[in-house]
């Protein structure tokens, strides 16, 4: 009997929950306003047409991005912006096939002070753990953003123009 009790207490408690209105993820202590204030911070104006696109096939998923990764996660105290705009980088460069997230955080992480050689850097490591495709179109990608936004690294700077074959 304890055990037939003991499973329709669980069935109501789930039922219960079901049926109960939850909270909107937009009133979790601040989360949306957080979550809205770190997006524009980080990725600007173009962040906020991601999501808006986003949330025009999918209204959930652009609220994820926006409550859970942005406000509950990018918006944390202890790391700074920077740090977790590279250590966005190099995930996005391992993964190798998120280039329009990773031209989207390297500019993200200009925006938020990196500096171009520090991102280079990170996507050159990438190389020991990811393999060098990842390395090399995490390059590419970064190479676009910074033509984009008129950045030039140190490397790029030193660079002689190449004289074309004869």
């Amino acid at each position: 009997m304890a055990s037939k009790t003991s499973a329709i207490s669980a069935s109501l408690l789930v039922a219960g929950a079901l049926a109960a209105p939850s909270a909107s993820p937009a009133d979790n202590d601040g989360r949306r306003a957080r979550g809205e204030a770190a997006l524009a911070r980080i990725t600007g104006a173009e962040g906020r047409t991601v999501v808006e696109s986003i949330r025009r096939t999918s209204p959930e998923l652009g609220d994820w991005i926006v409550d859970f990764a942005y406000g509950d996660v990018f918006s944390r105290p202890g790391v700074a912006l920077c740090t977790r705009e590279l250590a966005t980088v190099a995930a996005l460069t391992a993964l190798g096939n998120a280039q329009p997230q990773l031209k989207v955080h390297v500019e993200g992480a200009l925006n938020v002070g990196c500096k171009p050689d520090e991102i280079v850097e990170i996507i050159m490591q990438m190389a020991v753990y990811a393999g060098f495709p990842s390395a090399l179109n995490g390059i590419a990608a970064a190479r676009e953003v910074f033509e984009k936004k008129g950045v030039r690294t140190t490397a790029m700077e030193a660079a002689q123009p190449v004289a074309p074959a004869r």
